[in-house]
């Protein structure tokens, strides 16, 4: 049985190296978040992009972030903790140049940690619906960054949508291309 995870992964890390040496058909980038909500937390994560040719010659890009007030505000302190589980997909604007312009829509999950059997009437989690724009810059070297701003569609009141899900929010992503 190990014989064949070990083929598997050899298997993996030879195409991995032929892909490389290959001219790149997708790109992937891992790399770090930093989102602030207007008025309210910063939140930090990770996050992941994909864009491939078959995705209209890497025009769209499939993301996925994964942002939360414990890495951020939330970190040593009684803010009250809550996690974004987000996929999304953008539309690059000069997909071949180091500058891009970015539109783009999300989806996920947003959860809320009260920490309190007290606050067990309110609200913990609600769908996340979201549209952003921004800018994006590929260095020369494998890193790129980009800034967007955003407007969560779906809005806390307190009552059936949690109250500390603010309309606009800035997000700064570091990313290293791999």
């Amino acid at each position: 049985m190990k014989k064949k995870h070990y083929l598997l992964i050899l298997f993996f890390v030879i195409t991995a190296a032929m892909s490389a040496q290959d001219d790149k058909k997708y790109d992937l980038r891992l790399g770090l978040v930093f989102q602030k909500t207007e008025g309210l937390y910063w939140e930090n994560g990770i996050a992941a992009d994909v864009s491939s040719n078959y995705l209209l010659n890497k025009k769209i890009h499939l993301k996925f972030n994964y942002l939360s007030s414990r890495l951020g505000s939330g970190f040593g302190t009684n803010a009250i903790m809550q996690d974004n589980f987000i996929l999304g997909a953008d539309w690059r604007f000069r997909a071949q140049k180091s500058f891009q312009v970015m539109a783009g829509l999300n989806t996920g999950i947003f959860l809320v940690d009260y920490e309190s059997d007290l606050f067990d009437v309110l609200p913990r989690s609600t769908m996340l619906f979201a549209a952003e724009t921004g800018i994006f810059y590929q260095f020369k070297f494998p890193v790129s960054a980009g800034m967007v701003v955003g407007y969560n569609l779906i809005n806390g009141n307190g009552v059936n949508v949690p109250g500390t899900l603010f309309p606009v929010y800035y997000r700064l992503s570091v990313f290293y291309n791999l």
